[in-house]
């Protein structure tokens, strides 16, 4: 049973991650409005500093998806070799993994949902958001199999519930359930990693289950289960961002900006081309078509500032975290947002 389900780990690319790490350029330099590097010494002109020997270290979850398209046409590798930067692809399997490597200062930029963050913060790691990637609508939910009797958050009490500890799932799941009266231990809550439940999930030895895209569309479209609760029906959003690892963005702001401006360009290829684009991601993972259809419905790409909204709810987030004990100490959120990069590359 669980090999039939093998293939769904790879399709997690579809929510894809990116990374990078750059070498130390000791030259000093001054940021402008725009993020532009320009060498502060006597005389110099304002033209593109030159990036001879950094390295910029790419990371995804999994391969192909959008960046798999990025990788064929090298523009990535373009845009930062015009200015001498060279481009190096890593493959990473989740977004706590590339939190490790930032905090080691071998991971520059990284993309996740909203917990990983919150964690890293707590934990003294330094870094800032400068981007959001999703608008955490409908990438999460509860799900329960189609026919079952459980009709509202309310129904769930006293049920077996499989989640993922630490993940955006595991925070929604008890953001909804405290919202609807309910506490932890109104519920069974069963440790599980997503390859584990599907089976589970199927043969009902659990009740409802809180996860993400492509677990969510796998199973709703399949008829196996309908959506219970989402961020959009509960008012509790499950964002994904990107991460710059701080020191980077100091010493390469416009490295930062041009690496924002390179993913716009990939969304917007994306974005005017979703009939070669979907068909592409179908045919590299031997899947149906209608399921990255489903997959891209709940979990459209977006380039965007991060709006005050979006950070109240990341505070709202991290307090509740510090309420359950996952986090240990009261973190200020706003502390890690900066959207001059993103402005900047949007002009």
């Amino acid at each position: 049973m669980r090999q039939r389900f093998g293939w769904i780990a790879i399709v997690l690319a579809l929510v894809l991650v990116v990374a990078g790490c750059g070498n130390s350029n000791k030259e000093e330099k001054s940021t402008d409005d725009a993020g532009a590097t320009t060498n502060t010494e006597e005389g110099a002109s304002n033209t593109p500093a030159s990036y001879d020997g950094v390295t910029v270290k790419i990371g995804v979850q999994g391969k192909g998806g959008l960046f798999g398209k990025a990788q064929e046409e090298k523009w990535f590798e373009d845009a930062f070799g015009e200015l001498g930067a060279k481009v190096e692809w890593v493959e990473f399997q989740s977004g706590p993994p590339m939190i490790e490597a930032m905090a080691s200062n071998h991971l520059d930029f990284a993309g996740m949902g909203n917990m990983p963050p919150i964690s890293a913060q707590a934990a003294g790691i330094d870094f800032t958001i400068i981007s959001q990637l999703l608008d955490g609508k409908n990438n999460v939910a509860i799900i329960v199999p189609t026919d079952s009797s459980i009709k509202s958050i309310a129904d769930l009490k006293g049920k077996k519930v499989a989640v993922t500890k630490g993940s955006n799932a595991y925070n929604f799941l008890y953001r909804v359930l405290d919202k609807a009266g309910l506490s932890k231990s109104d519920i069974e809550e069963i440790q599980l990693q997503p390859d584990e439940t599907q089976p589970s999930f199927e043969g009902g030895k659990v009740d409802a289950w809180a996860v993400w895209d492509p677990y969510i569309s796998l199973n709703t479209l399949s008829g196996k289960a309908r959506v219970l609760a989402d961020g959009e029906s509960e008012g509790v959003l499950s964002p994904s961002f990107q991460l710059v690892r701080s020191d980077f963005a100091k010493q390469y702001p416009d490295l930062v900006t041009l690496y924002l401006k390179t993913f716009e360009k990939a969304r917007q290829w994306e974005a005017g081309n979703q009939d070669e684009a979907f068909q592409r991601y179908a045919d590299e993972r031997s899947i149906p078509l209608e399921l990255i259809k489903g997959i891209q419905s709940r979990s459209t790409m977006i380039n965007i500032p991060v709006s005050d909204e979006t950070i109240a709810d990341q505070q709202k987030t991290a307090d509740f975290q510090l309420e359950l004990g996952t986090i240990r100490k009261q973190i200020n959120v706003a502390d890690v947002f900066d959207n001059q990069y993103i402005e900047a590359a949007l002009k």
